[in-house]
């Protein structure tokens, strides 16, 4: 028979509300299953009867009868004629929970590689899930032209039929391929075929690639700094040495390039719209990086993440459009563009790279899920995606200069803001002592996210601050939220 305490552990079990969706019977009997692994059971321990149990648990004989059929079926218990059900002897090779009771702590916890160390210490990438102000990053998808995208999508499906439910061939859907290029081409200057553009799920899937493909663990990367944090954390991940290369207003230092004692075998930049600092990379540094990257046979690795973005006059044409020697891998994404639910990125890459690229992404996810690729297509084709950017160029445009105005209003006695000529974010740099890992956790607790700028920065030079993304929220919006803000940095510097 069971123990007391056994008994109110099984109807624990069966009353918790996350098995709700199971049957009661199967309830029943991965309770007992679990008193079993726990080793709480022991090998020959005699159950209760079917009729005593289902009367401790007010439940039907029936009940108990499959609940101790399903746990004979899989050797967890015997039943035998005239004797009864007992925990089987088989039991006894299973692995015993009881003995791992401390699991979790750190002499128990099972080990990783050095990679798997590097990738979970790191943290990951934070997406911000829910649209919070002042969340970096986030577009507004209030204002989304739903109605064109669903009946683009119709379209494709009745175009298509079953052939779009099949998978899409690991480079992405040709007329997708030939969409991005036509883009990029136009509106960033680029030099992009078709057969040269891969789709990805992801710009952060484009820095993994570049890091695992293009270079070996060991190997240098100059990279900005500050520096985007999903660039810096892939990098790491690779067991790259990353290189910090100091920035001023027309971006990257490129001296110190040129002057670094060990070669390098890439280099990383946001050069239209650099993150965090919002920095535009001069043309004449542009084309002697292009030249650098030749005479060292080293990568370009071009992140255009928010270039659509940009409020004075047209971007700088991209990088790779100005390098005739074919080093700069260029990356781009749709989920600032449009929305974070596409999970649409892509890389425009030198002809050389394409199938290792491609082979290589095989081996992440496969393949792009092809009817949004096909729908995007479209989009692009009918001038619905220039549109849309058009518009919400205006409106960042417009939200942009009301944060500027509102952190003057409110926050002065603490931070300075930085205006950037484009993107969605805004970098605010403390002017008084505040503990900014303090600052960015007590605005969280009071539903407001920001990123500190701390953590963006791989040398000790650095200013402290955080930034604040304007895009996805309106006027009215930004001043609840940056008054919320004021009271909270009021009581730390109480």
């Amino acid at each position: 028979m069971f123990k007391h305490a056994q008994l109110e552990t099984v109807k624990a079990w069966i009353g918790d509300a996350a098995h709700g969706a199971l049957p009661l019977h199967a309830r029943v009997q991965r309770a007992i299953r679990q008193l079993i692994l726990d080793g709480v059971l022991d090998v020959g321990r005699p159950l209760p009867s079917s009729r005593a149990l289902a009367k401790s648990l007010d439940v039907s004989r029936d009940t108990v009868e499959a609940a101790y059929s399903q746990l004979h079926a899989e050797g967890f218990i015997e039943r035998r004629v005239g004797s009864g059900s007992f925990v089987s002897e088989r039991a006894q090779r299973l692995p015993r929970r009881a003995v791992a009771k401390r699991a979790g702590s750190a002499e128990d916890a099972l080990p990783l590689s050095r990679r798997g160390s590097i990738l979970f210490q790191g943290g990951g990438v934070r997406d911000f899930l829910m649209s919070r102000p002042f969340a970096p990053g986030v577009p507004e998808t209030r204002g989304f032209p739903l109605q064109i995208w669903e009946r683009l999508g119709r379209q494709v499906l009745k175009e298509h039929g079953t052939s779009a439910l099949l998978h899409s061939p690991p480079q992405g859907m040709e007329p997708l391929r030939r969409a991005i290029a036509d883009y990029v081409n136009l509106e960033r200057g680029a030099r992009a075929t078709p057969e040269r553009v891969l789709v990805l799920t992801s710009s952060q899937q484009a820095l993994t690639l570049c890091a695992t493909v293009l270079l070996d663990a060991g190997d240098r990367i100059f990279i900005e700094d500050p520096v985007y944090h999903g660039a810096r954390k892939a990098f790491d991940a690779a067991g790259l040495e990353c290189v910090p290369v100091p920035l001023d207003a027309d971006g990257m230092r490129l001296e110190h390039l040129r002057e670094a004692t060990q070669p390098a075998k890439a280099v990383f930049l946001t050069p239209s719209h650099q993150f965090p600092t919002g920095a535009t990379l001069a043309l004449d540094r542009r084309l002697a990086i292009i030249e650098w990257a030749q005479q060292e046979q080293a990568w370009i690795i071009e992140d255009d993440y928010d270039s659509e973005f940009h409020y004075a006059g047209k971007p700088t044409a991209c990088v790779q459009g100005l390098d005739p020697y074919e080093r700069t891998i260029y990356i781009g994404t749709f989920t600032k563009s449009l929305f974070p639910g596409l999970r649409i990125g892509y890389m425009v890459l030198p002809p050389s790279l394409v199938a290792p690229m491609t082979v290589a992404r095989t081996l992440l996810d496969g393949h792009s899920a092809p009817i949004p690729q096909l729908t995007l297509a479209r989009f692009i084709e009918g001038g619905h995606f220039g549109a849309h950017v058009r518009t919400m160029r205006a409106v960042y445009a417009e939200r942009r200069d009301v944060l500027e105005r509102l952190v003057r209003q409110h926050l002065a006695d603490f931070v300075e803001p930085r205006i950037p000529a484009g993107g969605m974010q805004m970098p605010c740099v403390f002017i008084r002592d505040i503990p900014e890992r303090e600052a960015v956790e007590s605005a969280r607790r009071a539903g407001i996210d920001l990123l500190g700028l701390t953590g963006l920065h791989a040398s000790s030079r650095h200013e402290a601050g955080f930034l604040m993304g304007f895009a996805a929220h309106a006027p009215n919006e930004l001043e609840v939220a940056v008054k919320k803000l004021a009271d909270v940095l009021h009581r730390l510097r109480r």
